[in-house]
Order: C-alpha cells, then structure tokens, then sequence
C-alpha cells in the first residue's frame, strides 16, 4: 500500500465531517440564541475563540491546495491529530466549567473521535489505528491530569470511561482497517486479472497478425515471387537465343535482368520478414542476433553486438514485445539516423530485462520526425507498457540516439 496515495474518496469525506461538525455547532448555537435568549457567557468565550479557531483552521487546511502539496505524506496524519485533539481539548474545558458527575462529556467525544478514527483506519494499517486510540487516550489523561476537575470527581471511573471508549475505537478501527484491506486485496487481483486479459488479448492479436502475415506471404511467394523467378528466367533465355545483342540492348537486358534479381532477393527477404517465426523458431537470443546482422549488413553498418548465451523463462508476449522494439529501433536508425556504427545489447539480472539499441547518428533533434517515425515511437512505447515495462529514449543531437527498454523480466 502506497501511503503517499489518498484513498479514493477518504478527502471528501474528511471535508465533509469537519463542514457537517462545523454546520451541527452554527445551527445549535442559533437555536440556543433565538429560541432560549443565550448569550455567550465570558466564562464560555475561550470556549467559542477555541473552537472557531479550530473550524477555521480545518476549513482552509482542507480546502485550500497548497498545504497538500507542501506538506505531501504529512498532510493527512496533521489533519487527522488537529481534528482529533480539538474536540478532546473542547470536552475538557466544558468538564472543568461546569463538572458533570460520571463523566458523561467522555463519550460525548465519542462521535467527534469516530470518524477521524474510520479515516485513518481507511487510509492506514492497523498498527496506525492502535497508534491513532493510544495517542487520544493520553493525550486526554493529560488534560485530566493537569485539571482541577480530577479532586472532584472518582479518578478512576474516569479514567476506566477513556479505556472503555478506547477499546471500542479499537473494535471499530479493526473492523474498518479488515474490510480495507480486503477491498485492496480485491482491487489488486483485479489489477492483476486485467493486466492478464489486456496481455491475453494482445496475444491473440499477434497471433491473428501472425497467421494473416504468413497468409500474404504464401500468397505473395506463389505470385510475385514465381513471376519475378519467371521473368528472371525469360531474360536469360533471351541473352542466350539473341546473343549477340547490339551492345545498347544488350545493356538494356542485363539492367532489366539485375533488377529482377534484385527484386526477386528482396522480395524472398521481405517473405522470410514477413512470416515472422524467428522466435518460434530460434528463441528471442538468435532471433536479435540475426535480425540486427541481417539489417546492419544490408545498411553497410558496424555492429557491436552483445548478447547473453541464452534467456529463458520469458512469457511469447515479452519475447514478442523485445523482438519489435529492436526491430523497429533498427529501422529507425537505418532510416533516419545516417550513422555508420550501432550497438545491440540484451543484459539480464535478478530484477530486469535490458534492451539497448544505440547509434553514432544524428540524433532525434536533427533527423526529420515523419509520422511513420512517430508511430513506430508510440508503438514501441505501447508495446513496452503492455508487459509492464518502460521505453527510455536519450537523445544526443549529433550524437546518436540509445532506445532502451526495460522490464521486471529477471530470472
């Protein structure tokens, strides 16, 4: 549990105790004024000063946002120990002016104690709430201490009353801090369960993808492939039935038949990208080694490859998911960089899985940002939060660039 974090919904109800206390105070002193021609008393305006103290400070401590954010996790527990102690310091002063037999003004407080007790079992643990019942409790036992009060009354029926009340705080902060803490249990294994469905389906999606790549790719090999294959073919029968050629057609049949050729390799390499069964076939270590040997070669690139011998114990999404980001970092810097060196890691420790794809480019600041660049950023950052990991990006203008990506993916 993340104390720094409010609860949902425990701020309103703060504000809206300390306004319904203050309410209740305003309509009780008006009725006493109209309907029973009260006055305030001079032995009651300490009273009166002490308490509209107490409701003005709360009011704005609450409601204005700036306490919140300079006081950060200490704002709340300032709170609660303020609207604790003034109905405490409050019930005192009424015991000692006028001296009510039994202690009844003890449980008097009980409400006014309740609820910050229910907050702060809502927001914290149990320990919290022992801390919360033992901390009212003697801070009140030192009021009666110093009283004059405690000759004229049974001490310890006095002071029983605060344990008794005490106990029954702890009952209710018990009872309050289990169904907490069930409802986080509840919340997490929902968190959890949808992390699971987002990553379930995110897999029949690739899976689909998958499946309708290598159905354009089998098609793709029965028609261009064969056709390019077949036009190759023709134009060698060609030289060979025409030979010689004047030397202008003849130049003209051997530009024709190297772009067939070319096109025949790059279409076959472009079918073998297509049906995307690297890691099916070899693991995700061999996948990235022959993906970024492959893409550097065709580019003219060094390569400064690192990988660990072997990873095992990655889930197909997370495989997946290290798979693209390298692959698209590498178009990346093929496309756009116009560097002449990069490097591939992949390091695995006890915590996390690390991704590093870095250049000698130009950098992000100076190369162009297309929109197909931008989308194969927001894909790749998409893809990391899909396994609960991160995308760092560092940018060094005429530098180069490192894509890094991180996840809690360790052994």
């Amino acid at each position: 549990m993340n104390e720094n974090h409010l609860e949902p919904g425990l701020l309103s109800i703060f504000k809206l105790y300390v306004v319904m206390r203050l309410g209740v105070i305003v309509l009780l002193v008006g009725f006493f004024a109209i309907w029973r021609d009260f006055s305030v008393a001079p032995s009651l305006r300490p009273y009166a000063i002490m308490f509209l103290a107490d409701a003005v400070f709360l009011v704005g401590f609450l409601f204005w946002p700036e306490p919140q954010r300079l006081l950060g996790r200490f704002y709340l527990p300032i709170g609660l120990i303020i609207v604790s102690c003034g109905p405490i310091t409050e019930e005192r002063y009424l015991v000692n002016l006028y001296g009510m037999e039994g202690m009844p003004g003890q449980w008097l407080i009980f409400p006014f104690l309740s609820i910050p007790l229910i907050l702060t079992a809502w927001q914290y643990r149990f320990r919290h709430v022992l801390l919360f019942c033992l901390g009212t409790a003697l801070f009140e036992l030192l009021l009666v201490g110093g009283s004059s009060y405690l000759y004229q009354m049974d001490t310890l029926s006095g002071w029983s009353t605060i344990v008794t009340r005490s106990a029954f705080l702890i009952l209710i902060g018990y009872i309050v801090t289990t169904l907490m803490n069930a409802q986080r249990r509840q919340r997490q294994q929902l968190a959890e369960a949808n992390q699971k469905l987002v990553r379930y389906a995110t897999t029949l999606e690739q899976l689909a993808v998958s499946r309708e790549r290598n159905r354009l790719a089998r098609e793709l090999h029965d028609t261009l492939a064969h056709t390019l294959s077949g036009l190759a073919v023709q134009l060698d029968a060609i030289a060979t039935i025409l030979d010689p050629l004047p030397p202008k057609a003849n130049a003209m049949l051997e530009r024709a038949l190297d772009t067939t050729r070319s096109g025949l390799d790059e279409t076959r390499r472009a079918l073998q990208d297509l049906r995307a069964a690297p890691l099916e076939d070899l693991g995700l270590v061999l996948a990235l080694s022959h993906l970024a040997e492959n893409i550097t070669a065709r580019a003219g690139l060094a390569l400064d490859l690192n990988l660990p011998v072997q990873i095992s114990g990655l889930s197909p999404e997370v495989e997946q998911c290290y798979y693209r980001v390298a692959q698209e970092a590498l178009d990346n810097v093929i496309q756009h960089a116009q560097a002449r060196r990069v490097a591939v890691r992949l390091e695995q420790n006890e915590e996390a899985l690390t991704l590093t794809v870095e250049d000698d480019g130009q950098g992000f600041a100076v190369a162009p940002q297309t929109t197909a660049r931008q989308f194969g950023l927001l894909g790749m950052r998409e893809r990391a939060a899909l396994i609960g990991g991160s995308l760092e990006i560092e940018d060094h203008a005429g530098r180069g660039t490192t894509v890094r990506l991180h996840s809690g993916a360790g052994p």
